[in-house]
């Protein structure tokens, strides 16, 4: 039904008690549906809480209406509410409560299907000229000189021109000198012979609309084949002749669909081709010229830090010669890049990183840094390094090699309070000599750890292991619990390598000579350094040693028991402060029980002690530091190696070591062999 009656049960006479009525009706597409009141008697309440009409449009509600209103009123201020959205649904919900106080007449409307005005009722039609409505819908049309885009609501006008051929010609915006159309999309194109170029001329009455602050809103460009120029707007015509070393241009107008700009005009013509002054980005050509004609040359120099990658070779290059060719391009023409240094190989230990991301930019004049993960490294070298005009990374201090993490040495963090005997002496606690390794088998003694990889002894400690492997244990106090404590750290050697000048083969209890007693290990992987395992500093390879200077001996090797006063292993590491003997003292030594011949001293060898204190037997191949553990904030270094001396029980306390400095050259030069 297009039309018809919607009222309450029981009108005119008057609605019962518990009365309720649903109506509901839909509309044609392009139609909508009203409902006009004619007369509205129901009982008053607050919210129409008790009584009440409810009106929907498409499920939302529109309207709710009680009490009694005049025809007047319905007219001017509800009905025009009761109306449906195009093509949309209109319905009605009434009901009454349980009493009333009288007799109501009710509602009375009616309704009608009818066609929807949307050049009227609807001010986005879209129509951008002339919107004619009809029963159901509404066409768009266009005045005189313009055409309905697909879209059928736009108007513009057909100003796309193919110009191919001609070598001079005039263009305009559609209508000039008349303002030009709304919703222009204009195309000129422009083609002649590969030789020439064309050449446009503004007239200087140029007028595209712009917005205030200099944006374009309508719009003219300039496509080429080596890309597109503008937009161009305002006042101010593109500088003429406009030279667009292109045989094929195509020029682009657009317009929104507002302003009374006048647009523009040109001329355009054509002329030989020449070569622009650029050839390459990121470049310089010599000689400089605005232009240049078939025939002439020019060096091309790529830009520092760019380079170029000619044909046919690997090698990077940044110059080369260009011609110029009649077509108005350079042959050859190969682009500058950036010079890319690459990524740098990283070490995967995850000691070294780099600070940020992994995967940094490697080009010309990026930056990366470095740090150390770890607060028992130090970086060795520059943090910040940059990408160079050569391809290398180079830091602020003009190093090219990558920094390194390198192992804080010689700095516990536990120090001791005081010491006594290794014969019956002080007990370390957990920390306090952290370089100091333990080990029990072929032989038992010690060795210190000085980074970590690496670990160096006496070599009459390792001598008959040589061949084979060995454990080592750190970050211990005790010797007995090697295989129970869950802090002990066991190592395991790679490889021995005994000083090349040491005399091998010579049981202990014969020898008479123990020069280059010193011998390093490497171990079978990196050991994870903490509080209670740490390396210790080798010396400087200049610094000598002082009469009674003060310094530090460790081990595990004999000590006095307090119970029976005879010699006993030590279970636990034990360290004394002792003081380096003068010269003459040293040499003066010991004959041996076996052959009873004299032991030799050499200058790579120094000799220390005190009264009632001494290391002994299997304190082999363990440290002597400088200065004295006291436990301030000094830097320890590894000056001696517990080598040999007389037998503990004469108690002559006057141990040999082996002078470290003699071989700290050795000892660098055969880690860095040994790790390429």
């Amino acid at each position: 039904m297009l039309l018809g009656w919607v009222e309450s049960p029981g009108y005119p006479t008057g609605y019962l008690p518990h009365a309720s009525l649903n109506w509901s009706r839909c509309a044609h597409k392009g139609h909508t549906i009203s409902i006009k009141l004619i007369h509205l008697d129901m009982e008053d309440s607050q919210d129409c809480e008790n009584d009440a009409i409810k009106v929907f449009s498409n499920g939302n509600l529109i309207s709710v209406l009680c009490g009694k209103r005049e025809f007047e009123e319905l007219q001017s201020t509800v009905n025009p509410l009761l109306v449906s959205s195009p093509g949309g649904c209109l319905s009605l919900t009434f009901h009454s409560d349980y009493s009333n106080t009288k007799r109501h007449t009710g509602f009375r409307g009616f309704y009608t299907d009818q066609d929807f005005d949307e050049c009227k009722d609807d001010p986005d039609h879209g129509c951008t000229q002339f919107c004619h409505n009809y029963i159901g819908g509404y066409h768009c049309s266009c005045r005189h000189g313009y055409y309905l885009d697909v879209d059928k609501h736009t108007c513009t006008v057909s100003c796309t021109q193919d110009l191919s051929g001609l070598h001079h010609g005039d263009i305009s915006s559609p209508s000039w000198p008349a303002p030009y159309a709304e919703n222009t999309n204009c195309q000129y194109t422009l083609s002649v012979e590969a030789t020439l170029q064309l050449e446009l001329h503004f007239y200087e009455d140029f007028d595209v609309e712009e917005s205030p602050d200099g944006q374009c809103i309508d719009a003219l460009r300039i496509e080429t084949s080596s890309g597109i120029l503008g937009p161009f707007c305002g006042h101010t015509p593109p500088p003429s002749p406009f030279l667009t070393h292109s045989h094929r241009v195509q020029i682009r107008f657009t317009s929104d669909g507002f302003g009374t700009n006048k647009g523009f005009s040109l001329r355009f013509s054509t002329r030989d081709k020449v070569c622009p002054a650029v050839v390459a980005s990121h470049s310089t050509v010599t000689p400089q010229q605005p232009e240049s004609q078939k025939g002439e040359t020019v060096t091309v120099t790529c830009d520092l830090g760019y380079f170029l990658h000619t044909p046919g070779t690997q090698a990077l290059t940044s110059q080369y010669v260009a011609m110029c060719q009649n077509t108005g391009v350079w042959i050859p023409n190969y682009a500058c890049e950036p010079v890319d240094c690459g990524f740098l190989d990283i070490p995967k230990d995850g000691i070294l990183q780099l600070v940020g991301s992994d995967n940094p930019h490697t080009q010309y004049k990026d930056q990366i840094q470095f740090n150390c993960t770890s607060k028992y490294y130090t970086l060795e070298g520059d943090d910040l390094y940059t990408c160079s005009a050569n391809g290398e990374w180079v830091s602020a201090g003009g190093q090219t090699e990558m920094p390194k993490c390198i192992e804080v040495c010689g700095k516990p963090e536990n120090q001791p309070a005081g010491a006594g005997r290794i014969l019956g002496g002080q007990n370390a606690n957990m920390g306090e000599i952290p370089w100091h390794l333990l080990i029990k088998a072929p032989n038992r003694g010690g060795a210190s750890l000085i980074n970590d990889r690496w670990a160096v002894t006496a070599a009459h400690v390792v001598e008959t292991a040589e061949e084979t492997s060995l454990s080592l244990y750190g970050g211990l106090i005790d010797g007995r619990t090697t295989s129970t404590m869950t802090n002990v750290v066991v190592m395991d050697s790679e490889r021995i390598i005994i000083h090349p000048d040491y005399i091998k083969g010579i049981p202990l209890a014969q020898r008479t000579n123990f020069d280059n007693d010193i011998a390093l290990i490497r171990l079978s992987s990196r050991v994870n350094l903490g509080p209670n395992i740490l390396p210790i500093c080798l010396p400087n390879v200049n610094r000598g040693l002082l009469d009674t200077e003060q310094g530090t001996v460790s081990g595990w090797g004999k000590t006095e028991s307090r119970t029976e006063g005879r010699l006993v292993t030590s279970a636990l590491l034990k360290y004394a402060h002792i003081g380096v003997y003068p010269l003459r003292v040293c040499k003066n030594t010991p004959y041996t029980h076996t052959t009873k011949k004299r032991m030799t001293f050499t200058n790579n060898m120094f000799c220390a002690g005190a009264p009632g204190k001494d290391s002994c037997q299997q304190d082999s191949g363990g440290p002597f530091v400088l200065p004295m553990l006291t436990g301030g904030s000094e830097t320890y270094h590894l000056t001696g190696i517990v080598s040999w001396g007389p037998p503990c029980e004469d108690r002559q306390y006057k141990g040999y070591y082996t002078k470290v400095a003699s071989y700290v050259d050795w000892i660098k030069e055969t880690i860095e062999a040994t790790e390429k």
